[in-house]
């Protein structure tokens, strides 16, 4: 028997056919999303973004669907009436706006020219006003559930979104009829039946011991919030590693599989890659490393972290607290820099050596001692996630002089996402939440030696890497194999289906000794900019934002 996942990120989506019984990846196809992110310009007008918007059009989500199932069909030859089961995970928080039958309201003629008739992707940062209310409300009236995220529930969050439409647009708010996780209106859209995955409602949209805040909340924030489940979010909720329903037959005909197969709850692409590197077990930290990076880890204990992302019993697997944490960029600032700021005499001798310009880089960052460069960077390009949960900080180098090279700049930044994981590490421990081991997944870690040598050394412990290059897509099909039945839970799939390397990367203890020192620095650099003591990368970000909508 087969399983499919589907994985949904933030510029592409790609279909994995697997082997139920062995994990053995046999065909896959990706898609680019034809819209890609939708950051500056609408693409029906092409009006004008302001500045931290980030949507997405949810076309491209069918898109994925339509090409690449029956690409990996195609591809492999396996009879449709072996495949069981589909499993979708998403980048979230990524809502949208639908109408009840699931029709975003992006699809309609009276709203595409509506920016907030879209999809606002994880890295929508437009939100934080709204975001600020919902802490401030909730520390003012001490909601419990507060502490569960951390102490600050994030701009790039579901409610903060939501919020947002009905204060800068009533009129779009008027017309949803369903505020929606896109992973769940995938689900929605092959099933048929409107469900919410655990997942996203626990991590995301402030579900926790089985319900949401009390309406009396809500309508703190705004009275015409007050009813904001019962009127924009509905849906029954759909347990990981369940079956959220059947595939419909107008999909079926359309993908080419059986109607009726299972379709598995929706996972959020962090979770999802648990099981897949076999990552389930109680202090292994799973680090999902791409243009952002997750960081999930699972406990017997429930504690409050300070700036975690969330923790919600059950997850990632049943019977484990699973908690979540973040770096809202890593893959992102390393593409930051290669496209402008690197000279072109660095490109020149990348083509010479027959490399692409970061394993260029990397090797020459390589051949220098811990410390040589001198410089120290905060990495903020994207804002903070974890532990400060503050979108409107930004990135920081210092110690630059005229000697700096574009190498040396390189490995600072990679030093820099290093220790903001040692941070986030150190946050669970100082809670109770043990971390023994490290699991790298994705294709960061996947390409740059370096980077996996400088990640051990920063934090001191062993780094494990995933067995997949597509590991989100294959732990969504693993909870396609649980959902259909082939094995009792999640845990059981993901000892027989996931996958890792047999290299481990150990941290070099010279190497150790100046990091230790490297992240003291850090540390001070953390609290001084990131704690109030100097809001000056805000200042800045007021005075550009002025600037551009003035």
């Amino acid at each position: 028997m087969y399983t499919i996942g589907v994985d949904f990120g933030t510029l592409s989506g790609r279909a994995l056919l697997v082997d139920a019984a062995t994990g053995e990846e046999i065909a896959a196809s990706v898609l680019e999303y034809p819209h890609g992110v939708i950051d500056d310009k609408l693409p029906a007008s092409g009006a004008d973004l302001p500045p931290e918007w980030a949507l997405q059009d949810p076309q491209d989500y069918l898109d994925v669907f339509l090409t690449t199932i029956p690409a990996v069909l195609k591809q492999s030859g396996v009879n449709p009436d072996l495949i069981v089961g589909i499993g979708v995970d998403f980048t979230a928080s990524s809502p949208m706006p639908v109408k009840s039958d699931g029709t975003p309201l992006s699809f309609l003629p009276e709203f595409k020219d509506n920016p907030h008739a879209y999809v606002k992707l994880w890295k929508h940062h437009a939100s934080q006003p709204q975001a600020d209310k919902i802490n401030r409300v909730a520390r003012e009236r001490g909601e419990w559930w507060l502490k569960r995220y951390g102490g600050k529930y994030s701009s790039e969050w579901f409610f903060s979104k939501l919020l947002q439409i009905l204060e800068e647009s009533p009129d779009s708010y008027d017309a949803i009829d369903v505020f929606i996780e896109a992973a769940d209106w995938a689900i929605w859209q092959l099933t048929g039946e409107l469900t919410r995955s655990t997942c996203t409602t626990g991590y995301k949209m402030l579900v926790q011991d089985g319900g949401y805040p009390s309406p009396e909340y809500f309508g703190a924030l705004d009275p015409r919030f007050k009813n904001v489940i019962a009127e924009k979010v509905t849906g029954n909720f759909a347990p990981l590693g369940g079956r959220a329903g059947g595939l419909t037959p107008e999909m079926a005909a359309k993908l080419g599989l059986k109607p009726g197969i299972a379709v598995a709850a929706a996972v959020i692409d962090a979770h999802v890659t648990a099981p897949a590197v076999k990552a389930t077990a109680p202090g292994v930290m799973l680090m999902i490393m791409g243009t952002s990076t997750c960081h999930i880890i699972s406990s017997t204990t429930l504690q409050d972290v300070d700036g975690m992302c969330g923790v919600v019993d059950g997850g990632i697997v049943d019977g484990l607290f699973g908690y979540e944490a973040g770096q809202s960029a890593v893959g992102d600032i390393f593409a930051w820099f290669i496209e402008n700021a690197v000279p072109r005499e660095y490109y020149d001798a990348a083509q010479a050596a027959g490399l692409n310009i970061h394993a260029y880089l990397e090797q020459q960052a390589a051949e220098q001692r811990v410390g040589e460069h001198g410089l120290l960077a905060l990495d903020w390009w994207n804002g903070n996630r974890s532990t400060l949960v503050d979108t409107e900080l930004s990135g920081l180098l210092i110690g630059a002089t005229l000697a700096t090279r574009a190498p040396d700049i390189y490995r600072a930044l990679i030093e820099a996402t290093a220790f903001g994981t040692r941070e986030i590490i150190e946050a669970f421990e100082s809670r109770g939440v043990h971390v023994e081991t490290l699991v790298a997944a994705g294709g960061l870690p996947e390409k740059n030696a370096l980077l996996r040598q400088i990640y051990a050394d920063v934090t001191g412990r062993d780094l494990k890497l995933g067995g997949s290059s597509q590991a989100p897509a294959l732990g969504a099909a693993i909870y396609a194999a649980a959902a259909a039945g082939l094995y009792p839970n999640v845990t059981a799939a993901a000892e027989k289906m996931g996958k890792l390397k047999p290299e481990i990367v150990s941290p070099i203890p010279e190497n150790q000794k100046v990091y230790d020192a490297l992240y003291a620095e850090y540390r001070a650099l953390y609290d001084y900019f990131g704690r109030g003591s100097n809001n000056v990368m805000k200042r800045l970000k007021k005075i550009r934002n002025v600037v551009l909508e003035g």
